[in-house]
């Protein structure tokens, strides 16, 4: 089965054939780490780890290649690090491993390299000099800059006009500039920057770019050539554009064949800010939600589109998590067939990454399992297993998850167990009391020809 990819720097969907099917080569642009990721940080990773999941399920998981790099030294890093008086690399240290553990609590899988800007400097460095010598680059007073108008094609992956270019760019080297539109590729070294974030150069002191980071990185560790590059909707313009008129003129050839890029997340229908208040961390969401269900409800909206998220889409998340996972544990005493991924659920996918779809038919899997005989379960659990390991969803044991937070699960078990000796002792009054008082603490109570169980609701 063909994947089939929208791919912005075509404006179509198209089928998708790696260079080498034996390195199949993706990059994710990453997180600057000074401080926590909100929710609308993790829709990339979330999406783009379901199109690896599926990469290596069709190539196998040998055979893919991907990196999601680090940003560990920008202008907001350094002023994080003087604001809280401590080393820049105690602060990016600190927040990329609350990242990645966010970010695995989402279900994401570690990417195969996770290249750090600093650990690069030398490979970025090169390529400006390569830029510079083909006259696409040139030295002034505050760095080296990108010359725009040397590329012809510049423009072609937003389609923006000069106009809008010039007044979208971001603003890094105000002065010295031969066109508007001159973007920074070396960033010289400013009086009382700390020592930890400059670095020697033919062009002096100082430290790189936004964009040249991404284009030395994903060299680095995937090629010149790489099959898929994907970011949020806001990094077409000015950043992978820029990436490309970097990477494209340094190496004469395209940096990506594929360009994926994944919509705008709002909270409530409206858009995540800081004055409004409304900026919802990943790690502060787990503390109330399980990161499935924040995972489901990020992949409840097709990737290339807008996401509302609610506490409504939150909890109608958990409920369709529960309905899955009540399934599983109805099935928990049999081993489960090797089916493979279904096909409906494979179809969806290979779509564009068409999740929405995908949980739809995983959600006609759970009703047909409920359904279904118990000569049938083998077979239906395989396949909602397989299915779930395809959207890195149902990775829980069916008790676990019916318990949700263990913390209290021994009392309740010692509670569950008084009211079965009270059944046993033709005690009814006090068994129907435990009952009751559980189902007030929303903890049912199921009993079965094997004893009884309990659930949160």
């Amino acid at each position: 089965m063909d994947i089939r990819l929208y791919n912005t720097l075509s404006r179509e969907k198209q089928a998708f054939s790696p260079q080498n099917p034996q390195r199949v080569t993706m990059y994710v642009c990453g997180p600057t780490v000074y401080s926590y990721a909100h929710i609308g940080n993790a829709r990339p990773p979330v999406a783009f780890d379901v199109l690896f999941r599926l990469l290596r399920a069709k190539y196998g998981a040998d055979h893919v290649v991907y990196a999601a790099n680090i940003t560990d030294v920008d202008d907001k890093i350094i002023a994080a690090a003087a604001d809280a008086g401590r080393p820049i690399a105690e602060i990016t240290e600190q927040f990329e491993r609350i990242y990645r553990d966010d970010m695995g609590a989402l279900g994401v899988i570690e990417p195969t390299h996770r290249p750090h800007a600093t650990d690069h400097i030398a490979g970025m460095v090169e390529i400006i000099g390569t830029l510079v010598d083909k006259g696409h680059a040139y030295a002034g007073k505050d760095g080296v800059l990108f010359h725009v108008p040397s590329m012809a094609d510049y423009g072609k992956l937003s389609g923006r006009s000069r106009d809008d270019m010039v007044a979208g760019a971001r603003v890094e080297v105000d002065a010295g500039k031969r066109d508007p539109a001159d973007f920074a590729l070396w960033k010289a070294a400013k009086p009382g920057e700390p020592a930890e974030a400059r670095w020697d150069s033919p062009w002096g002191e100082g430290r790189p770019g936004w964009h040249i980071e991404c284009s030395a990185m994903a060299k680095a560790v995937l090629g010149e050539t790489i099959d898929i590059h994907a970011g949020g909707l806001d990094l077409i313009f000015p950043h992978h554009e820029n990436e490309i008129a970097q990477s494209e003129c340094a190496h004469g050839k395209p940096m990506a064949r594929f360009w994926l890029h994944n919509g705008f997340l709002s909270m409530d229908s409206e858009k995540m800010s800081k004055s409004l208040g409304n900026v919802k961390l990943v790690h502060d969401l787990l503390k109330e939600w399980d990161g499935e269900t924040l995972r489901f409800a990020l992949l409840s909206g097709h990737y290339r589109q807008p996401l509302d998220f609610t506490a409504s889409l939150l909890g109608q998340s958990k409920t369709t998590l529960d309905r899955f996972y009540n399934a599983l544990r109805r099935m928990k005493d049999v081993a489960a067939e090797d089916t493979g991924v279904p096909d409906g659920v494979m179809a969806a996918l290979c779509d564009d990454l068409n999740t929405p779809d995908a949980l739809a038919q995983l959600s006609a899997l759970a009703t047909e399992a409920n359904k279904a005989e118990t000569a049938d379960w083998p077979r239906m659990k395989g396949q909602m297993l397989a299915a779930g390991e395809l959207l890195g969803l149902l990775q829980v044991d069916p008790d676990a998850w019916a318990r949700g937070d263990a913390s209290d699960a021994q009392a309740i078990d010692d509670r569950v167990a008084a009211r079965v000796a009270a059944r046993k002792a033709k005690d009814f009054a006090a068994a129907d009391r435990i009952r009751k008082e559980l189902a007030a603490e929303g903890i049912e109570i199921m009993d079965g020809p094997d004893g009884s169980t309990w659930r949160r609701i």
